[in-house]
């Protein structure tokens, strides 16, 4: 019993609606991590510049912000199943897109950058919806392990993406990566199709903007779920150096300009730490000082991303190999640790929301999660400019560090939280 203690937690799967929903993820999440791959890699091949990869930041940011937010406040008036189909909808005819305009050898940077960003206003609705309904199919106990199988299949797919998309650009070109991706998106459609209708309890009003603030005005009462986005978005955006991975892979570890192995191990190792971490994530459902473990587990992934720049740093000559083998490792501590927080961050927000918020506050931490890499895009890629590579993503790291610790002796509450359900 202490040895199966060690493994993830698997309970959650006994519910028919998630356990399809997490199958269906385990197909689909392999071809979008194949986009998110593809995208960085065909803008550095037609520019070979960091700073270009770095705009994927900026134009994914916007649109992520407005329809992440107003996706929230929509996922607490409409059904949210109904919203889910719609969405998932978006994402297979902008994936289409990606893939016709590789298909075409288009070549234009600009037109990438407007289609990853439609995607990601898609996205930014699609998500908060999707988080928002789990309290709604499982018990409170449930969700750190189902957080954590969510999170072990999505760093899964961000692994295996990376590999075969680092293979398969220098031989199959973009088109494929694009392609496989839209068909894998069909079983997603297949899964969301099949939840029951999903309506929202107290839903009142309209998703305009005053619905927007005062989801946002509903964190001001509840400090320890504000400091849950400022932790993580100091861990991301000041600690999130993927911008300058096809640079590093070329410049540092000798790979060709677009793809190759340095290129597929660096994209994979931070989603190689998560699916570790997932594995081995029994331990999430015992923990009780939720807070205190968050900031612990950030403080590892800062540790993590400046002995990785300290590693690129010394990549050169006889040694480049054995530096490579070091900061893959770095990546994958730091990948294990951002597991953790992402699941115990996500599980306190769920547990501590009414219903009729819940999709506008889910909706910030998709703003969050994954609008602080999409700024720390542009900030790494503009500060590697300036002091390079190895030292952008060092000292980050460093900053992660102080500024977390700073963040919790601010606010003592934050670290002091356990879980009890409020609602």
């Amino acid at each position: 019993m202490q040895i199966r203690g060690l493994f993830a937690d698997t309970t959650p799967l006994r519910n028919p609606h998630f356990r399809r929903l997490w199958t269906a993820n385990m197909v689909t999440v392999v071809g979008a991590q194949l986009t998110v791959v593809a995208v960085p890699a065909q803008i550095y091949s037609q520019t070979h510049s960091s700073a270009y990869v770095g705009l994927t930041g900026l134009f994914g940011l916007v649109p992520l912000v407005v329809f992440g937010l107003w996706g929230g406040a929509l996922a607490d008036v409409m059904d949210r199943r109904t919203i889910l189909i719609v969405t998932t909808f978006g994402l297979i005819g902008t994936s289409a897109a990606f893939w016709a305009q590789a298909a075409a050898h288009v070549d234009n940077v600009w037109l990438l950058l407007s289609l990853f960003s439609i995607q990601q206003a898609f996205f930014g609705i699609n998500q908060p919806t999707r988080s928002a309904i789990l309290p709604k199919l499982l018990t409170a106990a449930e969700l750190p392990a189902a957080n954590s199988l969510n999170m072990t299949v999505l760093q899964a797919g961000a692994i295996a993406g990376p590999m075969v998309g680092g293979v398969l650009i220098p031989i199959a070109g973009y088109s494929l990566l694009y392609l496989i991706d839209t068909l894998t998106l069909f079983a997603t459609l297949s899964a969301v199709v099949r939840l029951p209708k999903l309506p929202v309890e107290g839903a009142a009003g309209t998703p305009g903007l005053r619905a927007v603030i005062d989801g946002l005005g509903y964190l001001r009462g509840h400090p320890v779920l504000l400091m849950s986005f400022v932790v993580d978005l100091i861990a991301m955006i000041f600690g999130m150096p993927r911008a300058l991975f096809p640079a590093i892979a070329h410049q540092n570890f000798g790979g060709p300009s677009g793809g190759g192995l340095a290129f597929a191990l660096l994209f994979a190792a931070i989603p190689l730490g998560a699916v570790i971490g997932g594995v081995f994530s029994g331990w999430v459902s015992r923990v009780q000082r939720q807070g205190l473990a968050v900031v612990a587990a950030i403080v590892v992934w800062g540790t993590a991303i400046t002995g990785f720049g300290l590693a690129v740093s010394q990549a050169a000559g006889s040694a480049r190999n054995w530096m490579l083998a070091l900061a893959v490792l770095m990546l994958v501590i730091g990948g294990a640790a951002d597991m953790a927080s992402s699941a115990f961050r996500m599980s306190m927000l769920q547990t501590s929301a009414a219903d009729d918020v819940r999709g506008r506050l889910q909706g910030v931490f998709i703003v969050v999660v994954a609008g602080g890499p999409r700024i720390a895009d542009v900030a790494h890629g503009g500060a590697a400019a300036v002091v390079g590579s190895a030292a952008a993503a060092a000292g980050g790291g460093v900053l992660v560090v102080v500024l977390v610790v700073v963040a919790a002796f601010l606010v003592p509450r934050f670290v002091r939280y356990r879980l009890v359900p409020v609602h």
